[in-house]
């Protein structure tokens, strides 16, 4: 059972060429189900029943467990049952019977305009820290990069002739491109921040370094920055890297971009996952249309 879960993994990887997170998210979610499963002395996928699985799904509500996470189990194990059957292993795809609990769409935090000046102008620009922390809200505000992303940065990603991030060392085909707020905050950065957060330590390249060592800085040093800038400003709900992103993409939709444009510039695989920012607009003029028209 471990050597299926271990091939479907690297076909996620190798093919579909999912992100580390996902796997390791699937390979926690077959490794329980799997586990439950050898608990009814089950050694083989072949072995399990419909029925099983739609006791294994009725245990994790018995549990008490989100319903986002019930969700999250229900997709791994469909996608695993489909990979079986399509590679010959299995006859039958026994999992078309599982429901997922419905999940009520909840829409992102979208930043107005004055929010992102008020969230812009608190980084004390005479500290190197402080124009390390400008240069980066300021690219992610421009670009809706994701954390990790701007996290991992190297100089070199950097395109200052055309003003634009170039993915090439992630592995993507994907270029982006940020306009002069931006340019001026990581120019400003360079030159009077960096190498004093570098110190004596060996320069790997990283653009963004964290204050203590002069390394990469951490995701979670990236939102500790901007949930304390977010507090600074007054900003009373919880500001997030992804609220950022959704900002970004919200506010290109809004202003006429392309949804395929924005789908490149965020790097989506499934344009599903952008068509969500067009469903924020179509909701946002609903709403204005029921509070204004009469009719």
């Amino acid at each position: 059972m471990e050597e299926t879960i271990d091939e479907f993994i690297s076909y996620l990887g190798n093919v579909r060429e999912a992100k580390e997170n996902s796997l390791q998210s699937y390979r926690r979610d077959l490794t329980r189900l799997m586990i439950a499963m050898r608990k009814e002395n089950i050694n083989s996928w072949s072995e399990v029943t419909e029925d099983q699985l739609s006791s294994y799904v009725s245990n994790m509500n018995e549990q008490l467990m989100a319903d986002t996470t019930i969700s999250r189990h229900i997709s791994s194990i469909r996608s695993f049952w489909h990979f079986m059957v399509e590679n010959g292993e299995l006859d039958n795809d026994i999992t078309d019977g599982l429901k997922a609990p419905h999940i009520e769409k909840t829409l992102p935090k979208i930043l107005t305009e004055r929010e992102i000046a008020s969230l812009l102008e608190q980084p004390d620009l005479n500290t190197p820290k402080g124009k390390r922390d400008k240069a980066m809200l300021e690219l992610l505000f421009a670009t809706g990069i994701r954390v990790s992303e701007i996290a991992s940065l190297k100089i070199d990603d950097i395109e200052f002739r055309l003003n634009c991030i170039d993915f090439k060392s992630f592995g993507q085909d994907r270029i982006v491109p940020f306009g002069h707020h931006a340019r001026s905050a990581i120019m400003d950065y360079l030159k009077g921040g960096r190498l004093k957060l570098l110190g004596d330590t060996y320069d790997e390249g990283i653009l963004f370094l964290s204050a203590t060592g002069g390394k990469a800085m951490s995701r979670q040093g990236v939102w500790k920055m901007i949930k304390k800038y977010g507090k600074m400003a007054g900003i009373k709900s919880d500001i997030t890297p992804f609220s950022i992103r959704h900002t970004f993409a919200s506010h290109m939709i809004e202003n006429g971009a392309d949804i395929q444009v924005v789908q490149e510039m965020l790097g989506h695989i499934d344009i599903a996952s952008t068509q969500k920012y067009a469903d924020n607009k179509h909701n946002y003029i609903r709403e204005i249309y029921q509070r204004t028209q009469p009719r």
